[in-house]
């Protein structure tokens, strides 16, 4: 299949906002995941700055501002990302303290040690979870606090097939212990690390997927970029159903030394 080595991104922007703007959540995770890496970190007041990276249309933003005080900056890349998320911050009531703003993770417009949280789900693989740990730190106060899910390894050997797939997709991938090694390396106390249940796969990301994938279609029939995305999302899928006893999500908490 001409579709077997593309990796998300091959694709065209365009096409990529308007697929994922039509599930609540851009990558695997779960409000419950969510909560359960707040639960690591300690001292936010309604006076703490905190930044989700990467927050797409904030499906786990808002699960931040139900459950901590302070005020949220959300950045992301896509202004209908951004729109979409603004427009969730109104309608919960946020709208005073959680703000999407169009960005680049890799030109934050903070000060140094102006935040007491940096929040990325599934996203600081955009710059690369080495550069992203240690260029974000000097905006983090002493004692601040990175939470960031990654795609990882969880065995040091795997099949071939699935190990061909991520190191196209990220070649940075790698095992739990390097990657808390890393943390460690930039500056950090690892305060904790967890895998991403399965559920935050098949009913919180591929199951939300399939729910809207044939209207999709329908709406760009015809259109060869527009089926290859598509297929190439439900390959993935099948690659997960397979191999996730080798590789998934991991939350990596990290205190600011």
């Amino acid at each position: 299949m001409s579709n077997e080595n593309k990796t998300i991104h091959d694709f065209d922007f365009s096409f990529i906002c308007e697929y994922f703007s039509a599930i609540e959540r851009q990558g695997p995770g779960s409000p419950e995941v969510t909560i359960k890496a707040l639960g690591f970190i300690d001292n936010l007041t309604v006076d703490s700055r905190i930044a989700d990276l990467g927050c797409g249309t904030g499906g786990q933003t808002m699960v931040l501002a139900q459950n901590v005080p302070g005020s949220i900056t959300g950045i992301d890349l896509f202004p209908l990302f951004i729109d979409l998320f603004n427009a969730n911050a109104q309608k919960l009531g946020f709208n005073e303290r959680v703000k999407g703003i169009v960005g680049s993770m890799d030109n934050l417009p903070f000060k140094e040690e102006e935040l007491d949280l940096i929040w990325s789900e599934g996203a600081i693989y955009n710059i690369g979870f080495e550069r992203g740990v240690n260029e974000w730190r000097k905006f983090l106060k002493k004692g601040g606090y990175l939470a960031v899910s990654e795609a990882s390894w969880f065995t040091d050997s795997r099949p071939e097939e699935i190990e061909t797939f991520w190191n196209d997709a990220y070649p940075e991938i790698d095992t739990i212990p390097n990657k808390v090694a890393q943390l460690q390396k930039a500056g950090y106390i690892p305060v904790a690390t967890f895998i991403l249940p399965e559920n935050c796969w098949t009913d919180h990301f591929y199951a939300r997927q399939a729910e809207v994938q044939e209207a999709f279609l329908q709406k760009h029939a015809g259109n060869r970029t527009a089926e290859e995305l598509v297929a190439n999302e439900r390959r993935e899928a099948e690659l997960y159903s397979l191999y996730k006893a080798f590789y998934g999500y991991v939350f990596y908490i990290g205190k600011k030394i």
